[in-house]
């Protein structure tokens, strides 16, 4: 048989010495003279076939929606990407492997094609059956198939869309790049939890913790930090022009709540939290410019107080927000706790409409407003390219929020992830959002679904008197048993360049692909149960907070949850920079702070060590230090601890200080210690004689003092001990 490796590398040569135009002729040309090619392209096709039968995973025949048009153009675009992906002598075999059988995933059918493009489809359909052997990957030997498996990747099909995902645990302090085999290709490690994290096109990681936003390169160095005056949540994005969107929680006390026309029975003695936007421009190494903002609290409506600001009738201002806008069932909840009015939770730019989308979720609509406005403009009612300041050009999921229509036309219930689907994918333009089902008592839905639907065109306008379009959906999936996906809270979605769908079912920590035809065709399940990595037969804890259902079983909230997950194609310019050689499985990886077989076999047997703090000196708090109990031969700590009363969380802090801070990761350096945090409730904790017992693995290194204490929701640490450890 011919060679097709070396037939593929002359192409590929052939390509980049030709340019753009002369690939094509010399691809013709070179089949001419080597004619017998035909016949081994022919038996390829063959073999091709057979493979489609078989459930092959190298090609496979896509559905009508996702398939590309059979054209020459596009037969030739397939040929070349393919070719130069083998060809590439300087990129990581396997984002090769990646972005070639994506290509090939995606290769039209010879049916019906022109002879010269039939030609072409042959040859690259033998060049896509030899990609294992050729870039000396073995994607069969990580089938999960065969074995019984919990956690980790569940599901891979061939219609599965071949890419990178990026989750992190809610708990852990990891953020973890997957391959397609669900096999860590890169890990960002951080001292505490991270909420959120998002590749950027540089190769570095944008994320989010508390107050702070950091930008960390690939080896884990904090290149750029911002602390927000306020509480930064849920969401931001790097712009366009390289600045950095936040969303960020004020609060107004109560006297200016009412004073703003708020109705003060269901105002907190607390006062009211507001959402607010700051595009902040990165200055230096630390610190930021704010060059825009926006906030809710400029653009209400009140119907309650004609004597105070914005009073007006609601119905006729759908472009404001109604600042005594709640379900009636919440309003005893107001009462009893500070309340998180809105609870934005994600935010989307459309660059070539020069808008933003907002998700508060306590509203259970979408608004769109206007970035082409100046900072006075945007806390005005008129400016910008839209002509209404920074007002909501748009608004959709529940017309009673603006006093139109009862619950009957709410179409969104507590949903997240509201976008735009970027250009160039399918659907492009429409908004996707993941529906939870979820809302108040009295307005749940109780099943989820991702949904997407096509926003008016040619502007927002709506009938008067009458809700914004749509009413209906361009797509939507949800579970055939609608009890089989409910996800209440968190989650999310994203459209891929195939048609797939990404969905996240946050309470269950489940990253999956749906077809356009409602099939799952990958399927994850996060092994990070709190900060323990799980084993392929062991589950997910669940946590004692739960959600009622009309099916019986309640939705239980699990330690291993994901807030959000993101899906990068093979070539994603950001990879370009990470070192993406297949590593262990996530289940596989021996955690190195927290080992929860040895804390549970400690607890039963009573035997922790050596006492390094005894309970008499430090009012029911004990150290234990063993010094050879880790699978790894690391030394352990053990800290037993008064647990916490019903509804209250123990938050524990430890802080290691080594004898050379040039042990230390470099982005730590400067503070001289590592710090580790955790919950003293559920996952890693055993309770003992009405203590509870966490566990770290201690660094190899030197280690000098160990710093211990306790963390109050106010932010307050409290310290409790201070342990020489020198060696």
């Amino acid at each position: 048989m011919v060679d097709l490796v070396a037939v593929a590398s002359r192409l590929a040569h052939i390509c980049s010495r030709g340019g753009q135009n002369g690939c094509l002729p010399r691809i013709v040309a070179l089949c001419a003279v080597f004619g017998a090619i035909a016949f081994a392209i022919l038996g390829a096709i063959a073999d091709h076939s057979r493979a489609h039968a078989d459930g092959g995973a190298s090609v496979h025949k896509k559905t009508a929606t996702s398939a590309p048009d059979d054209s020459g153009a596009t037969v030739q675009a397939y040929t070349k990407r393919i070719l130069r992906a083998l060809a590439d002598r300087h990129t990581n075999n396997w984002v090769r492997y990646w972005q070639a059988r994506a290509d090939c995933q995606a290769v039209p059918d010879a049916h019906d094609a022109a002879p010269l493009d039939r030609v072409l489809l042959a040859l690259t359909a033998a060049l896509c059956a030899q990609l294992d052997a050729r870039l000396g990957v073995n994607p069969a030997a990580y089938s999960p198939r065969g074995e019984e498996r919990t956690v980790g990747l569940l599901l891979n099909e061939p219609d599965a869309a071949a890419g990178y995902t990026l989750f992190t645990g809610y708990y852990n302090s990891d953020v973890f790049l997957l391959d397609p085999l669900g096999r860590v290709a890169h890990v960002w490690h951080f001292d505490t939890k991270i909420s959120h994290a998002k590749l950027l096109d540089n190769g570095n990681l944008l994320a989010n913790r508390a107050h702070r936003m950091l930008d960390v390169d690939p080896r884990g160095n904090i290149v750029w930090r911002y602390r927000a005056s306020d509480r930064i949540h849920h969401d931001f994005l790097k712009m366009p022009n390289g600045n950095v969107m936040l969303l960020a929680a004020g609060r107004k006390t109560r006297e200016q709540a009412i004073a703003a026309g708020a109705n003060p029975e269901f105002v907190h003695e607390g006062g009211l939290e507001y959402d607010y936007l700051l595009e902040v421009r990165p200055t230096g190494a630390s610190g930021g410019e704010v060059v825009w903002e926006w906030s809710t609290w400029d653009h209400l409506v009140q119907n309650f107080d004609p004597t105070k600001p914005d009073y007006g009738e609601i119905a006729e201002h759908p472009e404001l927000i109604d600042l005594n806008f709640l379900p009636e069932t919440i309003t005893e909840r107001r009462m009893e706790e500070l309340y998180d009015w809105l609870h934005t939770n994600a935010i989307d730019y459309n660059p070539e409409l020069d808008q933003i989308m907002l998700s508060p979720r306590h509203f259970s609509e979408l608004w769109i407003i206007d970035r082409s406005t100046n900072m006075e403009e945007a806390r005005g009612h008129s400016g910008g390219n839209g002509g209404m300041g920074g007002d909501l050009l748009y608004r959709w999921g529940n017309p009673r929020a603006y006093g139109h229509g009862t619950s009957e036309d709410q179409r969104l219930f507590w949903q997240h992830q509201t976008h735009w689907i970027p250009p160039g994918l399918p659907g492009a333009g429409n908004i996707l959002v993941f529906n939870n089902g979820n809302e108040f008592r009295g307005y749940e839905r109780h099943y989820s679904s991702v949904d997407e639907f096509a926003p008016p065109a040619g502007g927002y306008r709506r009938t008067p008197d009458s809700p914004y379009p749509p009413l209906s959906l361009e797509w939507t999936y949800a579970a055939e048993t609608r009890s089989d996906f409910y996800a209440p809270i968190m989650s999310g979605t994203q459209r891929l360049p195939n048609g797939n769908t990404l969905a996240v079912d946050g309470p269950a920590g489940t990253i999956f692909q749906i077809t356009r035809d409602g099939r799952i065709v990958w399927k994850y399940v996060s092994p990070i149960n709190r900060r323990v990595a799980l084993r392929q037969g062991e589950r997910a804890e669940e946590a004692t907070q739960t959600f009622p259902t009309p099916y019986g079983d309640p939705v239980h909230l699990h330690y291993n949850r994901v807030y959000r997950a993101y899906w990068y194609p093979p070539d994603y310019p950001g990879l370009r920079a990470l070192d993406l050689t297949p590593g262990a499985y996530v289940e596989g990886i021996p955690d190195i702070r927290y080992e929860a077989r040895a804390t549970r076999a400690a607890a039963e047997a009573g035997d922790f060590g050596e006492p390094l703090v005894q309970a008499a000196e430090s009012d029911g708090f004990e150290i234990y230090l063993d010094d050879n109990a880790g699978e790894d031969g690391r030394r352990l700590l053990y800290i037993k601890q008064a647990c916490g009363g019903e509804g209250e969380v123990v938050r524990f802090f430890l802080q290691i200080v080594p004898s050379d801070v040039s042990d230390l990761p470099a982005y730590r350096q400067g503070h001289g210690f590592v710090n580790l945090d955790f919950d003293f409730e559920g996952g890693e904790v055993r309770e003992l004689d009405g203590l509870c017992i966490a566990m770290a693995g201690l660094p190899r290194y030197a280690i000098e003092r160990i710093r211990t204490g306790e963390l109050r929701g106010d932010g307050i640490q409290l310290w409790r001990a201070e342990i020489e450890l020198r060696e």
